[in-house]
């Protein structure tokens, strides 16, 4: 990927691999193409992951998120707190669901576009 770009970084320094995975690297025996695909792949979706996790930061930090509400959001609900403080209020229940539907997501997005056979 980095050689193809025609600027003078692309052509002089090439890409970040200190471990030698796309060389060397074969995930679970499918080959090196299928390899370098995964780790793009996992690459694009933790960016895409990061970015929504800085998004929902600022959005928690506003006023109209983290102020009173006509309705509880939650039992224990405190108005005006901090995202950190937002996350410790919320019951043990409720961040069992979220980090459930975050691996039934993950699961489902690790088997996406295979066919039966594999």
């Amino acid at each position: 990927l980095a050689e193809s770009n025609g600027d003078f970084l692309g052509k002089s320094i090439g890409y970040w691999d200190p471990f030698k995975l796309g060389e060397e690297g074969d995930f679970w025996g499918l080959g090196n193409e299928a390899t370098i695909g995964y780790l793009r792949h996992a690459e694009i979706k933790h960016g895409r992951v990061a970015m929504a996790a800085f998004l929902g930061y600022c959005v928690q930090s506003l006023p109209i998120v983290s102020g009173p509400h006509v309705f509880d959001p939650y039992r224990g609900y405190v108005a005006g707190v901090t995202p950190q403080e937002q996350w410790d209020n919320i019951p043990l229940w409720g961040k069992l669901q979220i980090f459930t539907l975050i691996g039934m997501l993950e699961s489902y997005g690790e088997g996406a576009g295979m066919d039966e056979s594999e």
